[in-house]
């Protein structure tokens, strides 16, 4: 009796620390503010979910989601919910080898000059060259559920 005891508390330990750490796992910026999102502050956009940090950058990102566009469809990579399938700025074939880091994001490319185009910029510059709206539509889609 107190082994099963022992198992049923071990198990229910797991589940808890298991659930813990997948909402702990959360990681978003801003696309306001810049700073970290929270999950309960959410606007639907580009067939996804994208997370502010409070109801005021939620009121702003609603009122201009054009401005914020870039950093969302950035947060939608992410996050996860979708995923780069071919060059941002061609939107041929990607070669898997040839990558920037944006923004913590890796963005892979289809050929150096590609590559260097996004190399050669930097911060917000880099983000709206990559992820805009036209860049993202040609490069990314959104993960089946």
């Amino acid at each position: 009796m107190m082994q099963r005891f022992f198992s049923a508390s071990a198990a229910l330990l797991f589940v808890s620390a298991s659930l813990f750490a997948a909402e702990s796992d959360f990681k978003a910026h801003c696309p306001v503010s810049g700073e970290d999102a929270d999950q309960s502050e959410v606007v639907a956009y580009n067939g996804g979910k994208v997370y502010l940090c409070c109801g005021d950058c939620l009121a702003e990102f609603q009122k201009h989601p054009a401005k914020y566009a870039a950093k969302a469809n950035h947060q939608l990579v992410e996050t996860k919910q979708a995923k780069e399938v071919k060059c941002p700025f061609s939107g041929r074939k990607l070669n898997p080898e040839l990558t920037v880091e944006i923004a913590g994001v890796k963005v892979a490319f289809c050929c150096n000059n590609c590559k260097s185009k996004a190399a050669n910029a930097s911060g917000d510059e880099q983000l709206q060259l990559v992820f805009n709206d036209k860049a993202f539509a040609k490069g990314f889609e959104l993960k089946k559920k």
